[in-house]
């Protein structure tokens, strides 16, 4: 069994939904960004770097942090949506750093300023919305002639997915990437990553968020 520390973030949601598309049986444990649970001394022992995802691999007495690097350890460990073959490792892995290292930072800098800084600084949302699109249109260019970014559908796809789908809550439109848009709509059509985004669920009730602690089993 699985343990799942998460929240529902495109960061969060990479994790769920990779265990979804392995069909590994998991649970979900919600922690509250809002109360920073993450910040909590319990947390940062399996994180020193108090973020979430978490997991901790019961059967094997193992804990992994980072979105990226549990991808790749569930692959691993499952056998699929990470090739054994050198390049198509590499393939896969390249598309993985491209969300982790532009992606996912470029797009959380223009919720920051666009949805949650308490000053509007026109400067910053227009830099990191322009390199949010920027990303978004390599990703485009390259699934003009690729049905998914490496090959086969990856993890890289469903790291990239978790975030290039939320692009409207950046302030990014992406009408003019069709390419891009085929593919999200291919992946968001796929019943594990569908899955996934539900856990947890992204609206909770003032009850639960008093037991965010509590357990949901998932399978």
């Amino acid at each position: 069994m699985i343990d799942l520390y998460t929240a529902a973030t495109p960061n969060g949601h990479k994790v769920s939904c990779t265990l979804e598309e392995l069909g590994f049986p998991y649970n979900v444990h919600v922690i509250s960004l809002s109360r920073n649970e993450q910040k909590e001394p319990w947390f940062l022992a399996m994180n020193p770097n108090g973020r979430i995802p978490v997991i901790i691999d019961r059967a094997e007495d193992f804990t992994v942090f980072e979105s990226g690097a549990i991808m790749v350890y569930l692959a691993e460990k499952a056998g699929r949506l990470l090739p054994a073959d050198p390049k198509g490792r590499s393939r896969v892995l390249q598309w993985l750093m491209f969300q982790m290292g532009g992606v996912g930072p470029m797009m959380g800098q223009a919720n920051v300023f666009h949805r949650y800084f308490p000053e509007r600084i026109p400067a910053a949302i227009d830099r990191y919305q322009k390199e949010t699109k920027r990303l978004l249109t390599v990703l485009d260019g390259h699934l003009k002639d690729h049905e998914y970014l490496a090959g086969d559908f990856s993890i890289a796809d469903i790291a990239n997915w978790c975030w290039a789908r939320t692009h409207d809550w950046s302030g990014v439109a992406i009408d003019d990437l069709p390419h891009l848009s085929r593919w999200i709509a291919r992946l968001d059509a796929r019943p594990g990553c569908a899955e996934g985004l539900l856990k947890p669920p992204r609206q909770v009730s003032a009850a639960e968020l008093v037991q965010s602690a509590q357990t949901i089993v998932v399978r």
